[in-house]
């Protein structure tokens, strides 16, 4: 029984300097019949040119994975901090249940299959 247990442990490694983070404003999610293809960007105010920071490409499996953990932690969040507010620009709240998209004042590509 150890021995099962002990194959199925994963080892994750942190270095240094992806233990820093990047701090990301946007993210664009484009994706095709195999893959969700997540852009997290850095806008500065009026500068109109921002830079992919980071790519991240999910399986479609793992982009739904994510999407039910990213909404089990928000809910964590909310129940121990009150709800997020969504003040972004010309964005409004979503209802509740609705489609939490954020509309920006600034062109962005449109997510494809």
């Amino acid at each position: 029984m150890e021995n099962n247990q002990n194959q199925n442990e994963l080892s994750i490694e942190l270095t240094e300097e992806v233990a820093e983070g990047i701090y990301s404003n946007l993210a664009i999610i484009t994706h095709s019949n195999t893959e969700f293809v997540v852009d997290f960007i850095r806008v500065m105010p009026g500068v109109p040119k921002a830079k992919v920071k980071s790519r991240i490409v999910l399986t479609p499996e793992h982009a739904k994975r994510l999407l039910g953990a990213l909404v089990d932690n928000v809910n964590r969040f909310e129940a121990l901090n009150g709800p997020i507010k969504m003040d972004v620009g010309a964005a409004e709240q979503p209802q509740q249940g609705g489609d939490p998209t954020v509309a920006f004042p600034f062109g962005t590509p449109q997510g494809q299959a």
